[in-house]
């Protein structure tokens, strides 16, 4: 008797709390809402900081330069990678972090930034040399073209440029789709010949774009939980 009402018990409070798979939603919703994005942005200058002190320190082996290139375009191709992921986890998965996208972006602009200044001022210790290799190696050429292309939503990723352009800031960071396939191809062919990491960056960023091509054919569709969140 004693286990039937247990049983019993059991069942009526997964009743009121949900399926498992909502109350995790719920979980992870509440748990972004108490926490600020800020950290996000001193998390990525601290890491940037660090990264530079190892490559001065000899903490990133024998090529300090292109190890300190390389690792700084990869994790703000990641940071991309991660922004693009959020409008598919809530309408999907019922996941809103919404609220740091911004910072994200930025950081992954941060990030990219660094990797730039790096190629300009310790690999290539030549301002002479900057338009012939953007011109002469296509892999340059994509990666400055994407770069390029970050700097005005990196410029209007405030609120003032959000009221002042309105519908059409919308428009303007669905470059971010664009800018994350020329960072990926670029990482693609920086790796000469077909090396599974770069292709499965690039794999990623076309299934998300994929996913948003899905969403705006389906603009009606609310995802389990996303009225909770």
């Amino acid at each position: 008797m004693e286990l039937c009402h247990a049983h019993q018990f059991r069942q009526a409070t997964n009743a009121v709390a949900g399926p498992p798979e909502l109350a995790f939603v719920d979980a992870v919703n509440n748990g972004v809402r108490r926490v600020p994005a800020w950290p996000i942005y001193f998390l990525g200058a601290g890491h940037i900081i660090w990264l530079v002190w190892l490559a001065a320190t000899g903490g990133l082996g024998v090529e300090p330069i292109s190890a300190l290139e390389q690792v700084l375009g990869e994790t703000g191709l990641k940071m991309l990678i991660v922004g693009l992921m959020i409008t598919p986890l809530r309408q999907f998965a019922g996941i809103n972090l919404i609220r740091v996208r911004r910072a994200i972006g930025l950081t992954a602009f941060l990030y990219i930034t660094a990797h730039l200044t790096v190629w300009l001022v310790l690999d290539l210790q030549s301002f002479g040399r900057i338009w012939e290799d953007i011109l002469k190696r296509p892999f340059i050429t994509i990666g400055m073209v994407g770069f390029t292309l970050m700097i005005p939503l990196a410029v209007t990723s405030n609120n003032w440029f959000v009221r002042r352009l309105g519908p059409m800031w919308r428009r303007l960071h669905k470059l971010v789709y664009l800018i994350a396939l020329l960072g990926s191809v670029h990482f693609v062919m920086l790796r000469k010949g077909l090396q599974i990491e770069p292709l499965m960056f690039l794999a990623v960023v076309l299934i998300l774009l994929a996913a948003r091509i899905r969403l705006r054919k389906r603009p009606g569709r609310v995802a389990p939980g996303q009225g909770r969140a």
